[in-house]
């Protein structure tokens, strides 16, 4: 990791695979911008028996997140499945242990923006988007959308929305995620990290 250069949180949780692909693309988005480094993490499961724990690592994919890297990021992508229009509760379930990182103001001020995948076309995308907005907005994030600057927002004819990137998956999840929804997803994370840095450096650059 370069000790010059700027990170940013890409957080999500994926149970089958799409939104982890989203989140893949959103990175490249971000390593695009010269100075930007994404940082993958996701969540663990939860578990409607009482007794049940995740494993400490995750078997495949991005280390669970910790705490900390909310108060090393620069700014936050964060992505969910759908769960009946609204984030999946292992995502919930972090976002209600952040009280701390609330008081303290630890995201204050820094960018964030939003992605979400579902198994149906109208499965209540948009409505996840907002309901992973309200959270970052409490924390006093500067959440970001897609501008219709992006030509494939009026081509698209599966995932993409101006509150953010999105992707439909299918029921068995096995649609594959289309070129829109490809660029999409890596303008978003590119905008993203341009806020940040234009954040962290508003006048002259680094010096």
């Amino acid at each position: 990791m370069n000790p010059t250069s700027l990170t940013i949180l890409v957080l999500y949780y994926s149970r089958h695979g799409a939104t982890r692909k989203l989140a893949e693309l959103i990175a490249q988005g971000v390593e695009s911008v010269p100075g930007m480094e994404a940082r993958m993490r996701t969540v663990p499961a939860v578990s409607t028996v009482a007794e049940a724990t995740a494993p400490a690592i995750p078997q495949d994919g991005a280390p669970y997140v910790e705490l900390s890297d909310l108060a090393e990021c620069a700014g936050l992508a964060m992505g969910s499945p759908t769960r009946f229009g609204n984030m999946a509760s292992a995502m919930k379930y972090f976002l209600d242990g952040t009280a701390a990182e609330w008081l303290a103001g630890t995201l204050s001020g820094k960018p964030a923006v939003v992605f979400a995948s579902t198994g149906s076309l109208h499965g209540g995308q948009e409505a996840t988007l907002l309901s992973m907005m309200i959270p970052l907005l409490h924390h006093g994030m500067l959440v970001m959308g897609l501008p219709y600057t992006q030509p494939e927002l009026m081509t698209t004819t599966s995932g993409g929305s101006p509150y953010g990137a999105t992707h439909w998956a299918g029921i068995d999840g096995d649609k594959q995620v289309t070129e829109d929804e490809k660029r999409l997803a890596v303008a978003l994370g590119r905008r993203l990290a341009e806020a940040a840095a234009k954040l962290q450096y508003p006048l002259h650059g680094p010096r």
